[in-house]
């Protein structure tokens, strides 16, 4: 288990670094932050990648799981709504699929159309695995599974355009869930390696 470790970690970082010199251009696209968030799921995809291909699986105590959660949840907070003043926050979109073609349609670069389409996307994929965690202990329907991360994901855009601190388009909403989805069909092999540890009962007294 070590050596998997050692050697996700050696990979993730040569990854993460040899990157570099390609997305610093989104310095004055995005917040610093996104960096750290960038290389934490650097970080976490090749372990979680190294671990799977050598059949071997991690136990984490929930409480761990939740704080990290609550971390990340955080860190997006920060990307959604601080961003950088010199940019036009104006404007909407309630046309699916309208910005996803204009980001594919070649006229802005590459790899602001790929942060702008991949991020959206694979930013809340953990939640997906959070959701079903919480489904399996909280016994939350599936209809639950489908409508709150909708809502939470609709408010923080409609925030985002009150405060001005975002856009507000539908195509962030539809990719966003896509994400979250995407989570939900990952799910077995996300538990096949990372088994979350359930929270031990006090015995009565």
């Amino acid at each position: 288990m070590k050596k998997s470790l050692l050697l996700s970690i050696i990979i993730s970082q040569l990854i993460f670094f040899l990157s570099l010199p390609m997305i610093h251009h989104l310095f004055s696209y995005i917040h610093p932050l996104a960096f750290v968030v960038i290389w934490a799921v650097t970080t976490f995809c090749t372990t979680f990648i190294v671990l799977a291909v050598k059949g071997q699986k991690v136990i984490a105590p929930y409480s761990l799981f939740i704080s990290i959660m609550i971390v990340y949840t955080a860190s997006l907070l920060v990307l959604l709504f601080i961003r950088p003043g010199n940019q036009n926050y104006d404007n909407w979109n309630m046309t699916p699929f309208n910005t996803v073609r204009f980001f594919m349609s070649g006229r802005v670069p590459l790899l602001v159309e790929f942060y702008n389409l991949v991020a959206n996307v694979v930013l809340f994929i953990p939640y997906g695995f959070f959701l079903l965690e919480l489904r399996k202990r909280l016994g939350i329907s599936i209809f639950s599974l489908i409508f709150y991360p909708l809502l939470c994901i609709s408010m923080i855009e409609i925030l985002q355009h009150l405060t001005k601190r975002g856009s507000l388009d539908i195509d962030d909403v539809i990719l966003n869930m896509c994400g979250v989805l995407i989570g939900y069909a990952l799910y077995p092999l996300f538990h096949k390696v990372i088994k979350i540890k359930s929270k031990t009962k006090k015995p009565p007294k």
